[in-house]
């Protein structure tokens, strides 16, 4: 395709403003936190790591930052093990009512956050076949894989729907027993789509606010740790400073997962929680 000079000009200045209108407010936390001064203004007094060392010292952002850590994990073990299964299920075999399970796999990801979170809150304090869970590290790891085990459902049935069951099938022919099959021909074909979407679960677990207010006891993730000290005029520079370790820390699962999936992994960023 032929483009004048003045179509090139105008594309690449609407993809700086573009840009610049997402990025502008995370780079404006960024100088925050190198900030020298603890008082937020504009322009700021000058640069320092001061902020990043009080953040690694404090021990409620550190515990929090463990949580996140731990949370996260939980949420993408169980995520990876459901969401494969159901993967799996739904691009392998053909059954009756296959597209309405396929929908239903998808819908939590679509479900606002407060409803998820106010479902969940009631189940675990309310539900008499549970008798009641106490809210803490577990509830919030249930309710982070209801919304991350779309995204390992979506990579995975995407690289599925990519590979040809004639591989498999030849293997068979072959002698091969389903768990060699499995073992030297399915799983070197998904082994990416399984580790990106596991990166990607991760980092939605990691940065989610709403959920887990819902379901958090008396330990908060990193997310929930910054919204609670925000307003506090002492802790903001250190707030400042946990953000962009949050940010950094979603941002690059985020990265990896698309450089190892490709296309199949944009399905399971397409997020708005």
């Amino acid at each position: 395709m032929i483009q004048s000079r003045l179509a090139r000009v105008a594309l690449r200045v609407g993809t700086a403003f573009t840009l610049a209108f997402l990025y502008a407010p995370i780079v404006v936390l960024a100088l925050y936190a190198f900030n020298r001064s603890r008082v937020q203004r504009w322009p700021i007094d000058g640069l320092s790591l001061e902020w990043f060392g009080r953040a690694l010292t404090n021990a409620g952002a550190r515990a929090a930052l463990l949580t996140s850590v731990r949370v996260g994990l939980g949420a993408t073990l169980i995520a990876l093990v459901l969401g494969t299964l159901a993967a799996f299920a739904v691009q392998r075999y053909r059954f009756f009512g296959r597209d309405t399970v396929s929908f239903l796999l998808v819908i939590p990801i679509a479900l606002p956050g407060i409803v998820t979170g106010m479902a969940l809150n009631a189940t675990f304090s309310q539900a008499p076949v549970l008798g009641g869970l106490p809210f803490g590290t577990f509830t919030i790891i249930v309710g982070h894989a209801t919304f991350c085990i779309v995204i390992v459902f979506n990579n995975v049935a995407a690289r599925l729907r990519r590979t040809s069951r004639s591989l498999e099938e030849a293997s068979l022919d072959l002698g091969a027993d389903p768990w060699q099959t499995f073992r030297f021909v399915t799983l070197p074909a998904v082994r990416t789509a399984l580790l990106a979407g596991a990166l990607l679960a991760f980092a939605l677990s990691f940065d989610e606010v709403i959920v887990t207010t819902f379901t958090v006891g008396d330990d908060p993730t990193l997310p929930i740790w910054i919204l609670r000290n925000y307003s506090r005029p002492n802790q903001g520079p250190i707030v400042n400073a946990a953000g962009v370790v949050a940010i950094l820390l979603s941002v690059i699962p985020v990265y990896l997962a698309q450089r190892l999936a490709g296309p199949d992994s944009v399905q399971g960023s397409t997020v708005a929680r």
